[in-house]
């Protein structure tokens, strides 16, 4: 992958939330687990992870929303929401829906604070808030 000056990518697992609640009840053999690694962009001017429609197949997420989606040249769109996946990143789990457009995976801000993960632009990687390093915590104010 071709790195652009600046940008951070992060390896991610993405696993399909459904699947793994069935298996947990029994009602899933543990092999039908669908998931995915990718080379995610980290894009702090984005709120919500971004994954592309052959991510969404791939994971056999069901659309259940839409939400209007306001890109960097100015355009809005409606895009579809997915049910709950969780996401993997720099050894911290969450779940969260995703928004499905486009033809990468993008981590937004939301991801990064229930991860409780800062962006190292010097050198361009995902570090834990030092604060917290070893798990990520959730400011109630």
């Amino acid at each position: 992958m071709t790195q652009t000056m600046g940008a951070v990518y992060t390896k991610i697992k993405l696993t399909n939330a459904i699947d793994e609640a069935l298996i947990s009840r029994g009602l899933l053999a543990p092999s039908l687990l669908r998931t995915c690694e990718v080379d995610a962009l980290v894009d702090t001017g984005s709120t919500y992870l971004v994954i592309s429609p052959e991510i969404l197949q791939k994971l056999g997420l069901r659309i259940v929303g839409q939400q209007i989606a306001k890109y960097a040249d100015g355009r809005e769109d409606t895009v579809g929401v997915t049910e709950a996946l969780f996401i993997e990143c720099e050894g911290r789990r969450t779940t969260e829906d995703a928004l499905v457009t486009g033809d990468m995976v993008l981590v937004g801000q939301v991801v990064l604070e229930k991860l409780d993960l800062l962006v190292d632009c010097k050198n361009q990687r995902l570090i834990p808030n030092p604060t917290n390093p070893n798990y990520p915590v959730t400011y109630i104010l």
